[in-house]
């Protein structure tokens, strides 16, 4: 809204919002007051956070409209923190100066050094979203505003130094007391010196002086000797910083012994599921920060555009994160197959984010789509459809040629979900619909006549005795076939004829061979050992009884049938 009026002379949307935005931060100052005149002061009502929290969201698209109001959100950094209220209410403050702190004209000294003080006192005494957010705000105050690189140095060695320190005591002796003692210590600095690094580079010389030591390959070796410590609370904490950092310097995922972690803990089949989901979420949050760098970069170039020569506009970054993402592509695909929901619910965020940018050629994600399409959770489900979709829209005839390979890889992960291995995968819904678990990927074929013909072709292909498939994956082929959403007579016509065509080719071999083993079977019978004896008679006589059946007629073979019916399914299962 904001933008379509931009070049208007008369802008009633940016009045509006002017106009609101003030109005919150007076409605803000009255529930101060009238805080003040009664007894209980410090009490954030529910109200205080929604004003706050909108009053954000206005700045997030629009930081101008709060720029006037910078100094009376500055004192809620002091906000004495005891309820969920209270810690919302500092994290949304924090978040509203990151954005409008840079944008003020000569603001007054005391009002940054305040801030500066109040952010510091918050990262040293709360929890990691005050710490997160805190920091980000002072990445945002000292880099653009202030330059007073000093206090944030002084604030980074006091919590590398901690680690240093706890490092060489956890060397001499492992299961010593004092590590236990001072393990929220421990957790607390790997947190806070990732969170650092991630919104300074400390191998400035602003921070570092005229020292040679490289600060980041320091910090990369500290938190890499804590990701093999005993206790997963502090291999988290120290995954948790590493992400951090890399965000700050993305080259260093290319490190040897990074490759090693990362695609070790997300292809071990017993490595701990919290771990697995921390590696996710770090390549996540890598890529929506590079997507956000890019959307900024993008409109930075578009108000110089003019100027500018196109060769000039470099393109590093993206050649970076794709390089990044080739990387631990494979053991990220491999991830749907966890049976944790929340493994893959990460494992699909950072395929998506990969594809919307567009960092790796998309085929190779397309079996894997077409098996995350069969998840239990409507919202992955629908997830990962609208990727094929999108794919389908730039590239035709993609998900045609990987559908195959998708469903035998769908029928994988199912085994992976299936909380019961005894009973075989089935490939319908067990819900009122009975839909198929692949009907999106037949849905997105069927408009294609050749497409839809060749796929459920192969699939039948998949019956043949020369394809050697194992018995459970036939069953849950059969169950999609026999419930894809089919729309005309032709779609189901055409898949029995060829059924048809199979039987009276493959049937007789297949009875043919029932016979040569039960052949086999009697001469075994005539001289049967010992232990086998009992075996192959119950054996034979099944078969014989099953031969007398075949000799009966149909009328009669009908009805006995229908009472054998049940006793055939149990042997199915």
């Amino acid at each position: 809204l904001l933008k379509s009026e931009e070049d208007a002379s008369y802008k009633p949307v940016k009045k509006a919002c002017t106009q609101l935005v003030d109005n919150l931060v007076e409605h803000i100052l009255k529930y101060e007051e009238s805080l003040s005149d009664s007894d209980n002061k410090g009490v954030n009502s529910g109200r205080l956070v929604a004003c706050i929290t909108t009053l954000f969201l206005f700045s997030k698209i629009r930081p101008q409209l709060m720029v006037k109001h910078a100094m009376t959100m500055q004192p809620y950094l002091t906000t004495k923190c005891s309820t969920q209220n209270d810690f919302m209410v500092i994290c949304n403050v924090a978040k509203i100066l990151e954005l409008v702190v840079p944008l003020m004209e000569h603001p007054s000294e005391t009002f940054l050094a305040t801030i500066e003080e109040d952010l510091m006192k918050l990262i040293i005494k709360y929890g990691m979203t005050v710490v997160q957010h805190c920091v980000s705000c002072l990445g945002a105050v000292v880099n653009k505003v202030t330059q007073n690189y000093k206090f944030v140095w002084a604030c980074f060695n006091r919590y590398y130094g901690a680690l240093s320190k706890l490092k060489s005591q956890h060397q001499e002796d492992p299961n010593s007391t004092i590590l236990t003692a001072n393990k929220p210590a421990l957790l607390r600095s790997l947190f806070t010196v990732g969170a650092l690094c991630r919104h300074f580079d400390f191998d400035q010389e602003d921070f570092k002086g005229n020292s040679k030591v490289n600060i980041k390959d320091k910090v990369l070796e500290l938190l890499m000797y804590f990701t093999k410590h005993s206790d997963e609370e502090v291999q988290t904490k120290a995954i948790i910083g590493l992400g951090f950092a890399f965000i700050q310097h993305p080259s260093l995922m290319f490190e040897q012994e990074v490759k090693t972690l990362y695609n070790s803990i997300l292809s071990d089949k017993s490595c701990s599921v919290n771990l697995k989901i921390q590696v996710l979420k770090n390549l996540q949050t890598y890529l929506q920060e590079e997507d956000t760098r890019m959307q900024q970069a993008d409109r930075d170039w578009k108000k110089v555009a003019k100027q500018e020569d196109l060769k000039e506009m470099g393109d590093i970054s993206s050649g970076m994160s794709s390089s990044i993402m080739q990387l631990y592509l494979k053991q990220v695909l491999e991830a749907f197959f966890h049976t944790q929901s929340s493994v893959r619910h990460f494992a699909l965020n950072v395929i998506a984010l990969t594809l919307n940018q567009g960092l790796i050629h998309p085929v190779q994600c397309v079996p894997y789509l077409i098996a995350m399409g069969t998840d239990p959770e409507p919202s992955m489900r629908n997830k990962a459809d609208q990727q094929l979709v999108e794919i389908d829209k730039k590239y035709a005839g993609f998900i045609h040629m990987k559908a195959v390979a998708g469903m035998k890889m769908s029928y994988q992960v199912q085994q992976a979900i299936n909380t019961c291995p005894k009973d075989p995968v089935r490939g319908f819904r067990h819900d009122e619909s009975s839909s198929a678990l692949c009907s999106h990927l037949y849905s997105m074929i069927r408009g294609n006549r050749q497409h839809r013909r060749a796929f459920l072709i192969s699939l039948l292909n998949l019956f043949d005795d020369t394809a050697k498939t194992e018995v459970n994956m036939l069953l849950y082929i059969a169950d999609n076939l026999a419930c894809f959403p089919y729309q005309t007579q032709e779609e189901p016509l055409f898949i029995m004829h060829h059924i048809d065509i199979t039987l009276s080719v493959s049937g007789s071999n297949l009875l043919q061979s029932f016979k040569e083993s039960m052949v086999k079977d009697k001469k075994k019978e005539r001289k049967p050992s010992s232990d086998e004896e009992t075996e192959s008679d119950s054996n034979s006589g099944s078969e014989s009884e099953s031969e007398e059946e075949a000799s009966k007629p149909r009328r009669l073979r009908k009805r006995v049938d229908s009472d054998s019916d049940s006793d055939e399914e149990n042997d199915i299962n």
